[in-house]
């Protein structure tokens, strides 16, 4: 009888430790207008849903799950997809009661039955809420006439600023070491309190910049998960490479191995950063960054460092691959050369017979066949001698072509009004020899004027000419100094290279 009763105690207490593994999540929202309801969550740059409740009565909703949430700030959203409000979930809020209004007052309403932690959170969020809502009825009724009257706006923004940055500190410290007291730690600014003097008398602002950088990260745990699961961070990475740290690929590849390099190698955390940090790298429009694409696919990707990042492992291939083929075109790299034939030798072309082949072997035949004469008729890239070379490639059917050739046409004529020793190679990317020569002649371009006739350097492949035009400039020892750039960027940046100098 004794071991029986045991064994019944004994599966009991394994009921009742299945049952509190898991989560249960109970809110009664009065006028509650859904059928249903989702339960969200924030991860780096997205909203994911956590779960569904397809069976709201009397404005309660019920999301259950037998495995405990993970750590992060979840989200009510509605039937059609709105915000209702945030809350956290952390190992101590897995069975969490919350109640409030479906009404503009679901902010004041909101109450967290059976967590005073939870109901501060949301004091918290309404805190901040009545400030800014205090403001705009304050900017609403002054008008904004003379300097004074922006002057007293500006004074009235930065009261409210102190005052809620004394309520957030305050909030903070009585928080720390809880998982809301590390969400908030996230949006919270490390200002420099007592900023000195500089040498004119005026606060050091490079004194408190260097204060706000060194502490920018300052109690962020990069081996935890739950750090990205809210939506203060995402921000606040953007905020760090886009505004603290230097627009320079060098200084923002080094912050990025730092950043990693916190991380726990393989966990979410890590493969999230990677990929923000390859994607971002990838597809920034800021002139000289492909060469952070390139440092991560050499250092994470092709070191297998980025193994489970994607599901699809043709993804890191396709990665690696476009790395390879870029790295050649990084800025400062010497350009690939070029053989290019003469727009004016395209007769001589088409009578041997390249507009008549019909496949790669008829091509490589007729190659040989004048391979003697070919080789002399060669205008090389590396044999332009100029202090800068414009390399630009172009098709004469190319709208924005048509309008980016007479702005560099432009650029350039001004340039030699000033005796620079520049030259444009300019390529024509088609083999429509007549169009080529006529668009030269009627507009009159007075440039080393090449196009590939004898199908030998693949530009596209060697130089990444996916669309047109795409302009190089190259110094006089041929090293890409500008790239990927504008017609109307040319004249400026050779300008600024001679500063340099």
């Amino acid at each position: 009888m004794k071991k029986l009763l045991l064994a019944v105690v004994f599966c009991f207490s394994s009921f009742f430790a299945v049952a509190q593994s898991g989560y249960e999540i109970t809110i009664t929202l009065k006028n509650c207008p859904d059928s249903l309801a989702y339960l969200t969550f924030y991860q780096f740059d997205k909203t994911l849903v956590k779960d569904t409740c397809t069976s709201i009565k009397n404005g309660k909703i019920v999301f259950t799950g037998k495995k405990k949430l993970e750590k992060g700030v979840y989200s009510l959203v509605s039937q059609k997809k709105a915000i209702y409000f945030d809350f956290f979930v952390d190992d101590n809020t897995q069975k969490l009661e919350l109640k409030s209004e479906a009404s503009a007052n679901i902010g004041k309403e909101l109450t967290a039955l059976n967590s005073p932690m939870e109901d501060q959170f949301f004091r918290y969020v309404q805190f901040i809420n009545d400030q800014n809502k205090a403001f705009q009825a304050y900017k609403e009724s002054v008008k904004l006439v003379t300097k004074k009257d922006s002057l007293a706006l500006n004074k009235k923004q930065q009261e409210i600023e102190k005052v809620i940055q004394a309520y957030e500190e305050k909030f903070l410290a009585e928080h720390k070491g809880t998982y809301i007291g590390d969400v908030l730690n996230l949006k919270v600014e490390k200002l420099l309190k007592n900023v000195p003097k500089a040498s004119n008398g005026r606060p050091d602002s490079i004194a408190s910049f260097n204060y706000y950088k060194k502490h920018y990260w300052d109690n962020v745990d990069f081996k935890d998960d739950a750090t990205m699961r809210n939506p203060f961070f995402n921000p606040k990475l953007k905020k760090y490479f886009e505004h603290i740290v230097q627009k320079h690929p060098d200084s923002t590849i080094v912050e990025m191995d730092r950043m990693l390099s916190k991380t726990q190698q393989g966990s979410l955390f890590y493969k999230l950063l990677l990929a923000n940090f390859t994607y971002s790298s990838e597809t920034s429009k800021i002139m000289g960054f492909d060469k952070v694409f390139v440092h991560m696919s050499d250092t994470y990707f092709k070191s297998g460092k980025a193994d489970g990042i994607y599901e699809d492992k043709e993804i890191v291939q396709k990665i690696i691959k476009r790395a390879e083929k870029i790295k050649p075109l990084l800025i400062g790299n010497p350009a690939l050369d070029l053989f290019m034939i003469k727009a004016e030798d395209f007769p001589k072309m088409k009578a041997m017979g390249f507009e008549d082949a019909k496949n790669s072997e008829e091509m490589t035949n007729v190659f040989y066949k004048n391979v003697d004469q070919i080789n002399k008729m060669f205008v090389k890239l590396s044999d332009v001698s100029a202090d800068y070379t414009i390399l630009v490639f172009w098709d004469v059917d190319c709208g924005h072509c048509q309008k980016e050739i007479p702005i560099l046409l432009d650029a350039y004529n001004e340039m030699m009004k000033e005796k620079k020793n520049v030259k444009v190679y300019s390529v024509y990317m088609q083999h429509e020899g007549e169009k080529y020569l006529k668009y030269i002649d009627d507009h009159k371009l007075p440039w080393i004027n090449v196009y590939d006739g004898a199908h030998y350097n693949n530009a596209i492949e060697k130089y990444d000419v996916y669309s047109t035009p795409v302009i190089y400039i190259l110094d006089k020892n041929k090293k890409i100094k500008a790239k990927r750039i504008d017609a109307n960027q040319v004249k400026m940046l050779i300008e600024l290279f001679e500063k340099e100098k």
